[in-house]
């Protein structure tokens, strides 16, 4: 569905227009009919990297390649929608009146785009806000009906740049439902977020990008198994000379609710069972610790 090979972005900035690089080489690829994810710190060249892919600015060098063709070929333009990080539109608008004027751009005809406008209303749960001006939305509401003008051409192919921003816990659950529906049905759909929880729960494959560098791209699962687990032991019984015993072994120490919890790799695991033994501290609990794209995505940010 989308290859990106070797893109290269520069700025030119300040009053000699020196010139900044932003895009170093990034070159992944999305699969028709899967949920990838894009992820990585504040700056790191997301947005970047989707306004670029959507035509909205040159690239300095490298391909983009969107369902086997040109990028910037317009019947394939026409088969994409697009949620951007901070939607803001005509705010004097309705939201109705956002969708009628989205949907005639695309070429939808009236009568389709009177059921398209109820189906993505309603679908975003925006139905009872749509008389009312954008001015007036909360937010959360101008996320919604963000989402609701990426979905009005039934888009084969959605990029979307943060769509949990702004939304709370109830409308979060909504547009992860959205989301999956639409893959449900064939959609593809490539997207950017910094709640890596709802990554982990949509994403078929992800890919990490620092400093506008990809470092790691591939199946969630695998990217998770390729961490190494760390462990948590929950101990009673020692006071303050431990911490100068552990000292090397990569153990980090927490005071909680009366016990010293003691997280630390697994290649020191041993060691640190033996040391806690000859100190004859009580064992509450020894137990891995969860792997998580968060683990990935704070390993490849901590080695830029």
């Amino acid at each position: 569905m989308l290859k990106v090979e070797d893109l290269v972005k520069d700025y030119r900035t300040g009053f000699f227009r020196k010139k900044v690089r932003v895009l170093y080489d990034v070159t992944f690829s999305v699969r028709g009919g899967e949920v990838y994810g894009f992820v990585g710190p504040n700056g790191a060249g997301k947005t970047t990297t989707f306004k670029t892919i959507l035509g909205f600015g040159e690239s300095t060098s490298g391909s983009i390649e969107i369902m086997g063709g040109d990028f910037k070929d317009p019947d394939i333009r026409a088969r994409m929608g697009y949620l951007p990080e901070a939607p803001y539109f005509y705010d004097y608008l309705t939201g109705e009146e956002l969708l009628r004027y989205m949907g005639e751009l695309h070429g939808i005809r009236r009568r389709e785009l009177s059921r398209k406008i109820e189906e993505v209303l309603e679908k975003v749960n925006m139905t009872h806000a749509r008389k009312l001006q954008m001015r007036k939305y909360s937010k959360g509401m101008m996320q919604r009906i963000g989402f609701a003008q990426a979905l009005i051409n039934d888009a084969d192919f959605l990029i979307l740049d943060e769509p949990m921003s702004g939304l709370d816990p109830i409308g979060r659950r909504e547009i992860r439902e959205i989301i999956l529906g639409e893959k449900g049905k064939g959609k593809t759909i490539l997207l950017s977020s910094h709640i890596l929880s709802d990554v982990e729960s949509l994403c078929d494959r992800v890919g990490v990008i620092v400093d506008g560098k990809v470092v790691r791209e591939g199946e969630l699962g695998e990217l998770i198994k390729e961490v190494e687990t760390d462990y948590e032991l929950l101990i009673t019984g020692v006071d303050g000379s431990i911490l100068g015993k552990l000292d090397g072994l990569g153990v980090t120490i927490e005071r909680r609710a009366g016990m010293t919890a003691l997280r630390f790799p697994e290649e020191t695991k041993q060691r640190v069972l033996r040391l806690v033994a000859d100190l004859d501290a009580d064992v509450v609990s020894l137990h891995p610790l969860r792997k998580s794209l968060e683990t990935v995505f704070v390993q490849e940010a901590m080695r830029s």
